[in-house]
């Protein structure tokens, strides 16, 4: 069999990447201007067919609801008009950010005359795997294509007619910009089969990210003989110091847990001082009630609420309250005797995504940051703010919680891989 006749008998996923890996090669030297112009292409395509991609979007939505799908989950599915001009603003804000591609990361001259330059190139080809959400669809290729780098796209079945109204909008505005459409794929396949092949797909795909629950990242992570960057749940915590502002800590705690319940970012706990919680948990109690939270709390949070009377649900906490990443109107609380015992908590039940600490202590802030390992630690400031938008990155790829070379949320340099450039005068190596 001849390596054309291999390659017309591969499965559908893998002749995808090496059609990909084709795109990948034609991209990496494309000057910003032109993959700038992509994107603009991009966004303007995704307002002029709105229509069409909300029609799409409302099957799975539809689908989703006689599924019985918790709320949270059909909120993660959900396309409006509005949102979908959100992306699109968000694939024009990805147009306006500094190419990485070709950046010297250093660069320096040998003794014996030789330059040397570690310079930022493109990864290549990047799948991403990803439950529910179709935004990441736009995302994702608008991130990847900025950097330099072709897409493979694998969602859920669950947003199968959305992703694939969504792909062939971005293909035809690729195309129409000049570049090669296949730079952006929907991975072929609904079923767990093709997610195997992509996962097993080493030497076409160079990285997988994998974004969605906790089983779907550990699967990737165990079973992928592609490299994984991987991206981890949000069991985010706020902890509220002795002497910290009550006001500002019911303000934080708020927006934190109940701004938008069902991303990764929002606080699934909240840990108080023991000198704090006399007067802050009323507040907080009834401000949680109020936004509609129901309170996992602690011995101390429960008696606490007994006391104060007052609207909240509090229901025991469990060992199991502590790991979980609730994404609905749910949170664990407990009363802690000191700083350093909220550290261990973390330690203890933390995903490693974002803490943070409300104090008017300098000190307390430092301790809390230094001791803390998480990829965001914030103060007096809510946990939402871990985001790749907020954070100036434009629309992120995904808030990765390992400890390599992306950490936290991964933007366009986290989408680039270096190599070195050696420049000479006939060096030769003695």
């Amino acid at each position: 069999m001849t390596s054309t006749d291999a390659h017309a008998a591969e499965s559908p996923v893998l002749a995808a990447a090496r059609r990909a890996r084709e795109a990948a090669a034609a991209l990496a030297p494309v000057p910003r201007a032109a993959k700038d112009a992509a994107l603009l292409a991009i966004a303007d395509a995704l307002e002029a067919r709105t229509p069409e991609i909300t029609a799409a979007n409302a099957e799975d939505v539809a689908r989703a609801r006689e599924a019985g799908t918790p709320d949270s989950m059909v909120d993660r599915l959900t396309l409006t008009a509005e949102r979908v001009a959100a992306i699109a603003s968000d694939v024009r804000d990805v147009a306006g950010l500094t190419d990485p591609v070709g950046e010297v990361v250093r660069g320096y001259t040998l003794p014996n005359g030789l330059d040397v330059r570690q310079v930022r190139v493109p990864l290549g080809v990047v799948g991403i795997i990803y439950e529910a959400r179709p935004n990441v669809t736009a995302d994702a290729a608008a991130l990847c294509l900025k950097s330099g780098n072709a897409v493979l796209l694998r969602g859920s079945s669950s947003a199968y007619r959305s992703n694939t109204k969504l792909v062939e909008v971005l293909r035809d505005a690729v195309a129409s910009a000049g570049l090669p459409a296949d730079a952006v794929q929907l991975v072929p396949g609904e079923g767990r089969d093709s997610v195997k092949e992509l996962m097993r797909a080493r030497g076409l795909v160079d990285v997988l990210i994998p974004r969605g629950g906790a089983s779907l990242i550990r699967t990737v992570v165990e079973e992928s003989t592609v490299p994984v960057i991987e991206t981890g749940t949000g069991n985010c915590h706020v902890y509220v110091d002795a002497g910290a502002d009550l006001s500002m800590a019911v303000d934080v705690l708020l927006n934190s847990k109940a701004q938008r319940v069902s991303v990764c970012n929002s606080a699934e706990t909240l840990l108080v001082h023991r000198d704090a919680a006399p007067a802050f948990l009323p507040l907080a109690l009834d401000a949680l009630a109020e936004a509609g939270v129901t309170v996992h709390g602690d011995p101390a949070v429960v008696e606490a609420a007994r006391a104060h009377g007052g609207p909240a649900v509090v229901v025991p906490a469990t060992d199991e309250d502590w790991e979980t990443e609730y994404l609905s109107y749910d949170i664990a609380a407990a009363v802690v005797d000191s700083l350093d015992d909220a550290v261990a908590h973390i330690r203890r039940w933390s995903s490693g995504h974002t803490e943070a600490i409300v104090t008017g202590s300098q000190a307390a802030a430092r301790r809390f940051t230094r001791l803390v390992d998480s990829t965001t630690v914030a103060v007096n400031a809510s946990t939402r703010f871990t985001d790749g938008g907020q954070f100036g990155f434009g629309a992120e790829i995904g808030i990765s919680t390992q400890k390599l070379h992306a950490r936290g949320p991964m933007g366009l340099p986290e989408l680039t891989s270096t190599k070195y450039i050696l420049t000479g005068d006939g060096h030769v190596r003695p």
